[in-house]
């Protein structure tokens, strides 16, 4: 019965995060088509009322731990859940998202990350995209801002393995900034798929940043390390096996 009704209050949070993006998205159209400060305004709001509805509705508390960027950096983050990106977006004062350029043709999210200089990239051509990838980053970073990316590519659910990818890297050593890791538990509660949302403590945790100079395979192991053993133990304080016993 407890577990109905959760689902039930799932769904509602779902229909209403969603049916809120799309009246944000026309109400500031205007505003973020003339000017990037409405874009970002218009995103920040979004995430801050998603973070709100969802511990209103589905008991999901966000934390925010270690010291948040505000300089430029390439932010490498583990990526588990739509709840991360929220949580990352509204803490740092900027965020620019590396993003599957699929992505950039959906109503409403299109146009905000376009404004916000998200940089789109072709994951299917893998050497041409990285490259086009750091042509691209190298325009957008004429202005200001924290870059995030995802070195594993996608979205990788609680306890699952997958390899980091080199495009972090080669972001790192072409921008010459620092990386800073980011660990998260949020797939645990809100997971990759599905409608159901668990209540719990959802947690993104900014790591001690890995300053420019360090050659491209120990920066590669060194970042999955940290970003791994720190996101297992946000899993492990939830009360989630990263073995996938819980």
């Amino acid at each position: 019965m407890l577990m109905a009704i959760q689902w039930v209050r799932s769904l509602i949070f779902m229909i209403a995060i969603y049916a809120w993006m799309l009246i944000l998205g026309i109400v500031f159209a205007p505003y973020a088509l003339f000017a990037k400060s409405g874009a970002l305004r218009a995103c920040k709001t979004y995430a801050r009322t998603t973070m709100w509805l969802a511990r209103w509705l589905v008991g999901i508390r966000c934390e925010v731990r270690g010291n948040v960027p505000h300089g430029e950096v390439v932010i490498g983050a583990k990526h588990q859940s739509f709840l991360d990106i929220i949580m990352i977006f509204d803490a740092i004062p900027h965020g620019k998202f590396i993003m599957k350029r699929e992505l950039l043709w959906t109503p409403v999210i299109g146009m905000y990350a376009r404004r916000l200089g998200c940089i789109p990239v072709n994951r299917g051509k893998r050497g041409a995209a990285v490259a086009k990838m750091v042509k691209d980053v190298a325009r957008e970073f004429s202005e200001p801002g924290q870059l995030v990316i995802y070195p594993q590519g996608t979205r990788v659910a609680p306890g699952a393995h997958k390899p980091y990818k080199v495009g972090t890297a080669v972001l790192y050593e072409g921008l010459a900034f620092p990386c800073v890791p980011v660990a998260t538990n949020a797939g645990v509660f809100w997971p990759r798929s599905g409608v159901l949302r668990k209540p719990g403590t959802a947690i993104v945790d900014f790591l001690e940043p890995i300053e420019p100079g360090v050659a491209r395979n120990e920066f590669l192991e060194r970042l999955e390390n940290v970003i791994e053993t720190r996101s297992n133990e946000l899993m492990r304080e939830v009360g989630f096996e990263p073995d996938g016993v819980h």
